[in-house]
């Protein structure tokens, strides 16, 4: 493949965060409901400013269906999910077909968990398909940086969420290593000091110290410039 534009780079960045961000917020979501479900409590308000989103939401009722399915919800598990989609059509011809078809899957499985009475089995088949989409993408792309650039994305967003999750160390470490080597291979610009912050703050500490995670934060999402 030949030089890739700016365009194309932002849109296989985001797919990356995108697809992370429903994969693993559809985990957290899955743990939240289920205690709702449950009557353990009515934890939504936390999870909200957990992940710094507004509470909109009037009930844990609302919260289940709106926060997991509401295509209007900005936050939404679907809009991500969509958002990644929108990202990936585009990028068929960079991606391929095959690779873009678990998107696809991600969507139709998702569209079944809105109107299912046990939604998080369908749930759980978006994430089936999101792990197949990343599987096939490092086995189908031919291009190494188009690859790296996918994977930049979705370890940005791990590193980002994990930290607003206070997430330990030890997850923490490994997924800037796995950062690192996508990042410098990727050929996208990035921030040498923001890099510089993450692998201070992340890289030299114990299990038991104290982890920066608002400034963890603040770094992972302004490391890359696209």
């Amino acid at each position: 493949m030949g030089i890739i534009s700016l365009e194309q780079t932002n849109r296989l960045y985001w797919l990356g965060r995108y697809s992370e961000r429903v994969y693993t917020t559809i985990r957290l979501y899955s743990k939240c409901y289920d205690d709702m479900i449950d009557d353990i409590g009515e934890n939504y308000a936390d999870f909200c400013k957990m992940l710094e989103i507004p509470n909109i939401y009037q009930s844990k009722e609302d919260f289940n269906q709106r926060y997991g399915f509401d295509e209007t919800d900005p936050n939404s598990i679907l809009s991500n999910l969509i958002r990644a989609y929108d990202n990936a059509i585009v990028l068929r011809e960079e991606i391929g077909s095959e690779t873009l078809s678990y998107i696809q899957l991600a969507i139709y499985a998702i569209n079944k968990a809105k109107i299912s009475r046990a939604p998080l089995l369908e749930l759980q088949n978006v994430q089936d398909n999101i792990l197949a989409f990343w599987g096939i993408a490092d086995d189908f792309i031919e291009s190494e940086t188009i690859r790296n650039i996918i994977r930049t994305g979705k370890r940005v967003e791990r590193i980002d969420l994990y930290a607003r999750l206070k997430i330990g160390a030890r997850e923490l470490k490994s997924e800037l290593r796995r950062l690192h080597t996508r990042l410098v291979s990727s050929g996208m610009p990035y921030d040498q000091a923001c890099l510089d912050f993450l692998s201070g703050a992340i890289e030299h500490i114990d299990e038991n110290a104290a982890i920066d995670y608002c400034g963890i934060v603040r770094n992972v999402e302004s490391l890359v410039s696209v």
